[in-house]
């Protein structure tokens, strides 16, 4: 890896008008007065920095889960799925995913299978971090059925900033465990809710990345994974 990969990042394509936006009122303020050129300049790096695409290391061992976007795990609690994804209204466990406007936004398939269902319904930008967000704010919802017929649901939820959920995967799909099925901006949340009798190999307040980071482990009679602050 070369040293300057570790500070510059490829930025996704969803970006572009974005950053272009960013640079054009850069060049006007420049003309108007160079400080306040010199902040949209730090203003364009940040909206390039918030639309990067790095490349993840995804684990490929069969029934590992992994985290569906960067940020922070927030919450760990059951939950009755989003009633359109028809998953039932047993309480299954659900983790939630806090993306700051300073984490990578794009988002990926927590585990391989084929995309069943994909719901999009509109709401309040709530914070995101609020256990209310996940039945009020807007969100866009997807069942993802696995090989062994069992199904998960990945929810994409619109934040106190974001005001746009992007969703680039059909019904029918088939997606690999980490492939990029979306993206949402500024700042918002991803819910995982794991099959029955699956436990979170994850806890509350520990720093997932999308891709990566094992939530949980399915097939396996795996018990919840214990942590501490330290």
């Amino acid at each position: 890896m070369k040293m300057t990969d570790t500070f510059i990042k490829p930025m996704h394509r969803e970006g572009i008008p974005f950053v272009a936006a960013f640079a054009a009122v850069t060049l006007v303020l420049f003309l108007i007065w160079a400080p306040l050129g010199w902040i949209g300049t730090g203003l364009t790096v940040w909206c390039y920095y918030f639309f990067r695409d790095p490349k993840r290391a995804v684990p490929e061992n069969r029934g590992l889960l992994v985290s569906p976007a960067d940020g922070v795990v927030s919450m760990i609690a059951p939950a009755v799925p989003p009633a359109e994804l028809g998953l039932g209204p047993a309480a299954l466990t659900r983790i939630s995913v806090f993306m700051s406007v300073f984490n990578c936004h794009v988002n990926r398939a927590p585990i391989a299978g084929q995309v069943t269902a994909v719901a999009y319904r509109p709401g309040k930008f709530l914070n995101a971090s609020l256990d209310k967000a996940s039945e009020d704010n807007e969100r866009n919802a997807l069942a993802i059925e696995m090989a062994d017929g069992r199904r998960i649901a990945v929810v994409q939820i619109a934040g106190l900033v974001a005001r746009r959920i992007v969703c680039w995967t059909k019904p029918g799909a088939q997606l690999r465990t980490g492939e990029r099925f979306g993206l949402i901006r500024f700042g918002s949340r991803l819910d995982v809710y794991l099959p029955e009798g699956v436990q979170p190999q994850v806890a509350l307040g520990q720093t997932a990345v999308a891709g990566e980071t094992v939530l949980a482990i399915i097939g396996e009679d795996t018990p919840a994974r214990q942590a501490r602050i330290d």
